[in-house]
């Protein structure tokens, strides 16, 4: 009964699995093809601005605004594949990249609109926000990299965590 009851339970963990993958599929592809859609948009798009009147920050501030968004959906592909390749384990080090590509973009377009100089309005203080939590991710992504490393290392190296070598 016992192992009837085990192999019950391997078919039913298995079509969680196929499951899983199959929505990991999905999302891949609707992904790729809004990146594909994306990338006709961003050429259309700055065919218009250099075809309109010359004005260097409108140009810079419209290109970087879209390959900005391209990189961030490139970035939830990467992921969604790296969850596929190792069935499903993710690793948050992605998420942090397009949360600072993210955040970045956004500091980038509220500077470019923003006047002159700088006051505590509600733009001013999204910026301020915005800037801390860049840092956030920033020092956590550099904290996981370190922590991840390190452990990656010693594993090579034939080390325990306590740092004796086995």
């Amino acid at each position: 009964m016992r192992a009837r009851g085990g192999g019950l339970l391997a078919r039913i963990v298995r079509a969680i699995e196929i499951g899983e993958d199959s929505i990991h599929a999905i999302v891949a592809v609707l992904l790729l093809v809004l990146g594909v859609a994306l990338v006709v948009d961003t050429v259309h798009h700055t065919v218009v601005i250099l075809a309109g009147a010359y004005n260097l920050p409108v140009i810079v501030l419209g290109v970087l605004d879209e390959t900005l968004l391209l990189f961030i959906i490139a970035e939830l592909l990467h992921t969604v594949a790296i969850a596929l390749r190792h069935r499903g384990a993710l690793d948050p080090e992605p998420f942090l990249v397009v949360g600072l590509v993210a955040g970045i973009r956004r500091v980038l377009i509220l500077t470019a609109e923003a006047e002159q100089s700088f006051r505590w309005n509600p733009e001013g203080i999204e910026l301020l926000i915005l800037m801390a939590l860049i840092l956030v991710m920033a020092v956590t992504t550099y904290v996981w990299r370190h922590s991840s490393g390190s452990t990656a290392k010693d594993a090579a190296a034939g080390s325990t965590p306590g740092g004796e070598n086995r």
